[in-house]
């Protein structure tokens, strides 16, 4: 079970407002899922009382973490035997994700 402190509460509280979803992902009791739109990432509680990034944002195939690979020269999003092509529109939505949400993270709660 994650615990957070109340400053944690107050940067996922902050996300909220600002259009992220704060989900749980079962595979990773020990951090926070937060999600916009089809991107999602986990973070991970620092001891100063921060959160940060656990790994990098991804895009969701079918609801799920997914990882990137490269196959045949393309580049996949992949979840289980689940497949989506990681589209320049697709990656540009996962850095932007990414962007947005570094620079929250930075922010003081």
């Amino acid at each position: 079970m994650l615990e957070l402190s109340p400053k944690q509460i107050r940067i996922l509280e902050n996300l909220a407002k600002h259009g992220f979803a704060i989900v749980a992902f079962p595979l990773y009791a020990s951090a926070a899922g937060v999600r916009k739109g089809n991107c999602a990432a986990l973070l991970t509680p620092i001891p100063n009382g921060g959160m940060r990034l656990l790994g990098d944002p991804c895009w969701l195939v079918n609801g799920n973490l997914s990882v990137r690979i490269c196959k045949y020269n393309v580049e996949w999003f992949v979840w289980k035997k689940q497949e989506v092509q990681a589209t320049p529109d697709r990656l540009g939505e996962v850095a932007e994700f990414r962007s947005e949400l570094e620079d929250l993270l930075a922010a003081k709660a």
